[in-house]
């Protein structure tokens, strides 16, 4: 179990990496008013498809609580 704990954090930490990444690109495209529009919307998409990603992670790392 140790293991696959581990591995899931390893990557938990990818994808929050990636999500911050995209972030900060999405972000300096925005600024300088993105000429590409469907490139600005497909990262918006992987964005919230990271976070999505990421909160399922969270829940399999968080262990279940009795009521």
């Amino acid at each position: 179990m140790l293991s696959d704990r581990d591995s899931l954090l390893r990557k938990l930490h990818e994808l929050r990496s990636e999500h911050r990444d995209l972030d900060t690109v999405i972000a300096r495209l925005a600024e300088q008013g993105a000429l590409d529009q469907l490139q600005l919307v497909r990262l918006k998409k992987r964005k919230l498809l990271l976070k999505d990603e990421i909160a399922w992670l969270e829940s399999r790392l968080i262990p279940d609580s009795i009521a």
